[in-house]
């Protein structure tokens, strides 16, 4: 069983801390920032194995190499994004599997918010790390990539069960829905979770985890029909107010 926790950092950022539950084996995956990392690392025992890369944004990686000096882990990358990306013990490529304890990750090519952008899927935990390529409701931004990039990433994610749980890399859900609203306001599924996650937040709670079959349902970027849809959908968001 894969173990999951939000360890909020930033304004808006998530990292993850992953737990393999046979083995007591653990990750973090993004550690924008050492402090609130090693905390959580040193209040479930001070182990940590894995620092886990999905791109290589300074809000993902800027607090790896204080964590990696604090606790030992290896850092596991992009082979083909190297160049940006801290020192890699392990450098992966699209389709390597990744193992932490008996939890084990397929790597997902996922371009187009950056070009060397890859994703993480645990299929016996139901977990997938996806960075900034899909949001709750949303996508990225093509920063580095292409409509056509983006639109091919979201595809290699909606295969996955519907039980996948989305753990992304911030909390944008609210502005997202708005957005989501304007473009398609009779989708019941998305005005079911617009009022959920408003809630969540009154609350201070975290909406992330989402889940692929949630998106499936109410994402306009995933259920886009083509590189075309995709790319109004995205030029949309990025002009929205």
């Amino acid at each position: 069983m894969l173990h999951v926790e939000p360890i909020p950092l930033l304004e808006d950022n998530y990292a993850w801390f992953l737990r393999d539950e046979a083995t007591g084996a653990t990750a973090v995956v993004d550690a924008a920032v050492a402090g609130p990392v090693l905390e959580r690392v040193n209040s479930r025992g001070g182990r940590l194995d894995w620092l886990l890369i999905t791109h290589h944004h300074g809000d993902h990686i800027a607090g790896i190499p204080e964590v990696r000096e604090a606790t030992g882990a290896k850092v596991a990358g992009n082979a083909a994004d190297a160049s940006r990306l801290p020192k890699l013990d392990l450098a992966l490529k699209p389709g390597d599997s990744f193992r932490l304890g008996e939890s084990e990750a397929v790597v997902l090519d996922s371009p187009g918010h950056t070009r060397g952008h890859i994703a993480f899927h645990f299929a016996s935990g139901k977990a997938l790390f996806p960075g900034d390529t899909l949001f709750a409701i949303g996508c990225g931004r093509l920063l580095e990539g292409s409509a056509e990039e983006m639109f091919h990433s979201l595809q290699r994610f909606a295969p996955l069960p519907d039980d996948t749980r989305v753990f992304c890399g911030h909390e944008y859900t609210l502005s997202n829905i708005r957005y989501a609203l304007s473009v398609d306001p009779d989708n019941a599924a998305l005005r079911d979770y617009a009022a959920k996650a408003q809630a969540q937040r009154d609350r201070n709670e975290p909406t992330i985890p989402t889940t692929l079959g949630l998106e499936k349902a109410a994402n306009p970027f995933l259920r886009a029909r083509d590189v075309a849809e995709l790319a109004r959908l995205r030029t949309g968001k990025d002009n929205f107010r």
